[in-house]
């Protein structure tokens, strides 16, 4: 794999990164959408291949992304197929920290040394290429603006976005709630990513990953609101699409 493109993860966490304070927003739920960054971009890659709610490894030879081979062969050591909720939710934390130091070497930020209450040393992080983000957040204004689908890879990034809470940094405010409620239903572009979209919002919810969403109607109305909510609704049973989220994020 070149760096010719940004990873979702990558991507996931340059969306998350404050320019004015020079830390992420969502910190606590970011590692969750992070690690589900990480399955969309292997499936993108074609090693991983979803089994339902399951993630099966089908060509195990290494991306060239340090951080990506390396979940890959945690995959791979698994022996069998591994439900995403309990992937997402493994004792992996710290990948906002791993993925911090990765876009420093990589040169996509700067981290800045600083003092908290001029005692506790801090890092704070300015992404080196303020176009470069722009042009991320971009392509989600577009497809929230004109409801054209998106490509996969953008609906996956949309999906994971508003599954850490991030709507309400993209698009702050009560003028943002329609753009929030769009970048919620962008989720049903892209079957992969609103299945892991959903592990990480189950997993922050506590709850176990059900086994065939794909049974289910998911004829409900998606809710407009927020804040945390029931269980999310599972895929439609026609086309494989994914109903919006009833779950939100603190």
């Amino acid at each position: 794999m070149g760096k010719s493109r940004r990873t979702v993860p990558e991507e996931l966490l340059l969306l998350a990164l404050d320019p004015t304070t020079g830390t992420t927003a969502q910190p606590q739920t970011l590692d969750l959408g992070l690690a589900g960054a990480q399955l969309v971009e292997l499936s993108l890659a074609g090693r991983i291949v979803p089994e339902g709610d399951r993630i099966a490894v089908v060509l195990p030879r290494p991306t060239g992304d340090p951080t990506l081979d390396h979940a890959l062969e945690l995959l791979r050591r698994r022996g069998s197929p591994v439900r995403a909720a309990h992937w997402i939710g493994g004792p992996r934390l710290g990948l906002r920290q791993t993925y911090l130091a990765h876009l420093e070497r990589c040169g996509m930020v700067t981290a800045v040394p600083g003092q908290m209450c001029g005692v506790l040393p801090t890092t704070r992080y300015q992404a080196s290429d303020d176009c470069t983000n722009a042009a991320i957040k971009q392509r989600l204004d577009t497809a929230i603006r004109t409801g054209v689908p998106p490509d996969p890879r953008t609906a996956a990034l949309a999906a994971l976005a508003h599954a850490v809470g991030l709507g309400k940094h993209l698009y702050p405010g009560n003028e943002g709630r329609s753009s929030r409620s769009r970048l919620r239903d962008l989720i049903r572009y892209d079957p992969l990513g609103g299945m892991v979209a959903h592990a990480v919002m189950d997993v922050q919810n506590g709850l176990p990953s059900q086994q065939n969403r794909s049974s289910q109607s998911g004829g409900g109305a998606p809710a407009g609101a927020d804040r945390p909510g029931p269980r999310a609704a599972g895929r439609s049973g026609s086309g494989g699409r994914i109903a919006a989220p009833r779950v939100g994020v603190r």
